[in-house]
């Protein structure tokens, strides 16, 4: 965990000495939220039990940060709208009133906020929305009209205005991988340009045109680089440009980012105090700047960062109330029955899942070859809290197993690139020689990505984890034919998988054949509701070897 509290990387400073001396000095405290993930209430939804978690203990943490600091921003970085049953209740059942993200962050008064990727999961419609609804503005210079080449959400960057003539301005960027998750009408007529260009022509505005004495940047993106050594820590396909940003964009004080889910404080890259507070409000990124005026100019001294946890603070009741009658609707939503399993479809080990043929599995590809027509279909286990399905189901069961807004698409691919995202998959574990089953780092660093790793229905593979990577399909038929390279299929999977999310790029720009508008949740309540009751089956059509 990359939270240790920074020490002062620049010239030491005697802050009491320099007040002695009359000079002018004043702190400033930035407070970074990121990855909210539709979290208000301390609460895991799966099980009902409490969690250190959400925008009700961030707002007490908020408060007491505000009556010890006289000047503090509060910022928030992205994918906050969307996550939990109650945004998702709110966004496909019930959107009469406000958004209770927007109620929530409003009454804890946010200075400004960034679009992340999820803030589109649920169209356009809802996003403008919650910016309308919002007492704060969103920030985001490189998501442009398409027509105009303007922000698209109106304001790249604000400028907050101190005593003594000090500026300091929040510019706002949103890693432009979105095109390659998004469902094509939630984005349309944006364009996503690149953050480092970006960058540059606006810190530059700031700095010369703006007069600002402070430049902090809000990036709803990470690092694909290790922040120590600067080497490659993924594929460096633009999805997180942090580090870019410090090195290539001169003119940053600090940069605040997210979308990885990491905890990180005391860090500096060439000279810019970087910041990441987790996921789900589970702490705060405090920076606090010393700044001397000189010669008549502000200049930072001094930055340190921390993060600050969520864990021991009590929730706000304020917080509390407001989400109440939201919250209440949703919990009766999650307690419906639906219908029952026979046999055991419960998640005991998630390793196991992932190695053959599993209850869980097979039944969610059936849903997905249901409602498509599609006689082949892949699917994850997206994440090892996964429960699998108890002997009576409810909805609360259904979102707890199917966390994301996925729709389904059915898209036309060759042989060759079956084999290719199986291979893909197969990366997902380490090399074994028939020790003990590992999974890859590459998946679990900077954050856990169960959900890239995919089992399929419809066709009858072998994966074999001593053959290197790349090279571990050993057995790959279609109705009991080996898989033609050359030949074409009709595989339906989720939307973001289909746009090759997750680094299966084999899949994209293929053929859509048929776009399911439905969300996957829905269509397996559905699924259930019709049958009343499903049999835990598997038969068997793959396995990992090792």
């Amino acid at each position: 965990m990359e939270n240790v509290k920074e020490k002062s990387y620049n010239v030491d400073n005697e802050m009491s000495k320099r007040k002695e001396i009359g000079m002018k000095t004043f702190e400033l405290v930035i407070l970074e939220t990121s990855d909210i993930h539709g979290n208000i209430l301390p609460i895991n939804y799966g099980t009902n039990e409490e969690a250190a978690v959400g925008l009700a203990k961030i707002s007490t943490l908020v408060k007491t940060e505000r009556a010890r600091q006289k000047h503090v921003l509060l910022l928030d970085n992205g994918d906050l709208i969307q996550g939990t049953p109650l945004t998702y209740y709110y966004a496909r059942i019930d959107s009469e009133g406000p958004n209770p993200m927007v109620l929530a962050a409003n009454a804890l008064q946010y200075d400004a906020a960034v679009p992340g990727n999820h803030e589109f999961n649920y169209g356009q419609a809802l996003l403008l929305g919650a910016v309308k609804e919002s007492h704060f503005p969103w920030l985001s210079a490189n998501i442009l009209n398409e027509q105009t080449k303007m922000p698209y959400f109106g304001r790249p960057y604000i400028i907050k205005k101190f005593a003594e003539g000090l500026k300091v301005a929040v510019l706002g960027l949103t890693t432009p991988y979105i095109p390659n998750w998004e469902q094509p009408q939630h984005i349309s007529g944006m364009l996503f340009a690149d953050p480092v260009e970006t960058a540059k022509q606006w810190v530059k505005f700031l700095r010369e045109k703006e007069q600002a004495d402070i430049v902090i940047l809000s990036y709803h993106g990470g690092f694909e680089r290790d922040l120590d050594s600067g080497e490659p820590t993924e594929d460096l396909t633009g999805e997180n440009q942090g580090y870019q940003l410090c090195q290539k964009v001169s003119g940053i004080d600090v940069l605040l980012t997210g979308h990885q889910h990491r905890m990180i404080a005391g860090k500096a890259i060439n000279g810019v105090t970087v910041v990441q507070p987790g996921n789900n409000g589970r702490a705060v990124g405090k920076v606090v700047l010393q700044l001397e005026k000189q010669q008549g100019h502000w200049r930072c001294v001094q930055k340190t960062s921390e993060l600050l946890f969520v864990e021991t603070v009590k929730a706000d009741p304020a917080i509390i109330s407001l989400a109440k009658p939201y919250e209440e609707a949703t919990q009766a939503w999650l307690d419906q029955p639906i219908g029952k399993i026979e046999g055991d479809m419960l998640v005991h080990n998630p390793m196991e899942v992932r190695l053959k043929d599993h209850p869980l599995i097979e039944f969610m590809n059936r849903v997905q070859m249901e409602a498509t027509g599609a006689d082949i279909s892949c699917t994850a286990l997206f994440d090892n809290q996964s429960p699998g399905f108890p002997e009576n189901v409810t909805m609360r069961d259904v979102v707890s197993n199917y966390i994301y807004p996925n729709t389904f698409k059915v898209i036309r691919i060759t042989g060759a690139d079956i084999k290719a995202a199986l291979e893909r998959s197969a990366s997902y574990f380490k090399t074994s020689n028939g020790g003990t089953i590992e999974v890859n780092p590459a998946f679990s660093n900077p954050k856990p990505q169960h959900y890239n790793y995919d089992m399929w229905e419809g066709i009858d593979y072998v994966i074999d984890l001593s053959k290197p990577v790349g090279k571990r399909v050993v057995k790959l038929k279609y109705k009991g034919k080996p898989v033609d390279p050359a030949a074409e299929y009709d595989v339906v999977m989720n939307n973001y998988r289909a746009g090759g999310g997750g680094d299966y790029l084999m899949f994209k720009g293929k053929p859509v054949v048929k776009d399911v508008q439905i969300d996957a949740a829905e269509l397996i309540a559905n699924y259930i509701l019709e049958r009343k009751v499903i049999r835990a089956t598997v038969d068997h059509n793959w396995k990992v070897i090792f």
